[in-house]
């Protein structure tokens, strides 16, 4: 196709189109408000949804730490979670975990060290980690307050402490833990001690004063620990106590265990370790 014929062909189409109707200026400004108008009720719309996301729950923020806190409460699209909160810290927030790394809990988990400390009797040494280190890199000397369930709306909690005992060239440990009142353990004396770290083996009741106590002097198939004891006091807190020829692997065994039978089942009914 020529120019001329281009030129033809374009008047030839336009004569035979319809001519769009002159512009309505009232036509065009009722448009506009009308997109207007949608457009502040869609903006409207998701304003009130973050306001029920924010207030359900379901948004996730960014605490100044880096870690993730979803307020509680459940949004219409918020996964099902049934987990409790962890306890409250001393600062008035929840725990990051079920570990407490400061206030009376934490303190409770260091008195227990202290008091594990006092009962090794002479001939042996508790040797202490250099003070350079931090708490989750010492091994001779540790402790901790752990929270472990709620029960009737009352929290649950337990506490444990591990020293190092060294006599020669040999190291070996002592560990007391002690769970508190609430717990949901057995009340028969072996049945307790059962249930230790979840380590079973051959068990005796000793009697202590008036009391008995579940000992496990033969553990079956678990070199973890040698011998340990167990006592349900009548408010409800268990204390277990054991014992073990060696820390760990890096070092010699001790040549024999620091307690006897006897003497590990009276450490569990001692008084100095009924934490309340």
């Amino acid at each position: 196709m020529n120019e001329q014929e281009l030129r033809e062909g374009l008047r030839s189409e336009m004569a035979g189109t319809t001519p769009p109707p002159p512009l309505s200026t009232t036509a065009a400004l009722g448009a506009a408000r009308r997109t207007h108008f949608r457009r502040r009720a869609l903006l409207a719309s998701l304003g009130s949804a973050a306001v029920v996301l924010a207030v359900t729950g379901f948004a996730a923020v960014a605490t100044p730490g880096g870690h993730v806190y979803q307020p509680a409460g459940q949004g219409p699209l918020a996964a099902p979670d049934t987990k409790e909160p962890w306890p409250t810290g001393p600062d008035g927030q929840p725990q990051e975990d079920r570990t407490a790394r400061a206030g009376s809990r934490y303190e409770q988990g260091a008195h227990l060290l202290g008091e594990a400390v006092s009962v090794i009797p002479s001939g042996y040494t508790t040797p202490e980690d250099p003070s350079s280190q931090s708490a989750e890199e010492r091994t001779l000397r540790t402790h901790q307050a752990q929270f472990e369930d709620k029960v009737d709306g009352v929290d649950v909690w337990s506490y444990s402490s591990s020293v190092a005992v060294a006599q020669g060239e040999g190291t070996g440990r002592v560990i007391v833990e002690v769970h508190a009142a609430g717990n949901q353990l057995p009340t028969e004396p072996c049945d307790l001690a059962q249930k230790f770290w979840g380590m079973r083996g051959g068990c005796q009741v000793e009697t202590v004063g008036a009391v008995r106590v579940g000992v496990v002097v033969r553990p079956s198939g678990d070199d973890r620990l040698d011998q340990w004891s167990a006592y349900r006091h009548p408010d409800g807190v268990v204390v277990f106590v054991a014992q073990g020829v060696r820390l760990d692997e890096s070092r010699p065994a001790l040549s024999k265990l620091p307690f006897s039978v006897p003497q590990l089942a009276a450490l569990a009914v001692d008084e100095r370790f009924h934490l309340k």
